[in-house]
């Protein structure tokens, strides 16, 4: 049997208005405690575009830019097991769901959901239920998503625009 895997405490600060939902951290971010820690992962490039802060300066830093834009960070599981970083190697029946019911009572100044590609959409609809606010899917940041650097920029682009 694989390991229970514990995903991180969301990213947030005052007031958030926009959470990003990926679907559970990879092994390099667990092993890391960051978001995104895999350097080859996009997101923070893509963000660091988006919001114009350095995609290279230190962690804190990064989670400091995003939350100075209003922007909360957080995965739909809570736990899982799996073999690897991919979401397809999820092991199904061992998916617990975060709790947004207390997350959204929490934050009532979210006002929109962007998931990270389609595992994270899939598995909060599957697990939690219809998105109690306005949502959108972004392509996913993962390298595992073959979509180039300038097409996923953009679709993130739109994503946000909207929000």
């Amino acid at each position: 049997m694989t390991e229970l895997l514990h995903g991180l405490d969301p990213l947030l600060g005052q007031r958030p208005r926009v959470l990003i939902l990926g679907n559970m951290p990879s092994v390099m971010s667990l092993a890391s405690g960051q978001y995104y820690g895999n350097p080859r992962n996009a997101f923070w490039r893509i963000t660091g575009a988006l919001f114009g802060f350095d995609a290279a300066a230190p962690y804190p830093d990064r989670v400091s830019a995003l939350c100075a834009h209003r922007v909360a960070v957080w995965d739909v599981l809570r736990s899982c097991r799996r073999v690897g970083s991919l979401d397809s190697a999820v092991e199904r029946d061992s998916m617990v769901p975060n709790d947004f019911t207390a997350f959204f009572a929490a934050h009532p100044t979210v006002e929109r959901l962007i998931f990270n590609g389609a595992a994270a959409e899939t598995n909060y609809r599957r697990l939690v239920g219809p998105p109690p606010l306005p949502s959108a899917r972004a392509p996913s940041t993962s390298p595992a998503q073959t979509m180039r650097f300038e097409g996923k920029l953009a679709a993130w682009r739109a994503a946000l625009e909207t929000s």
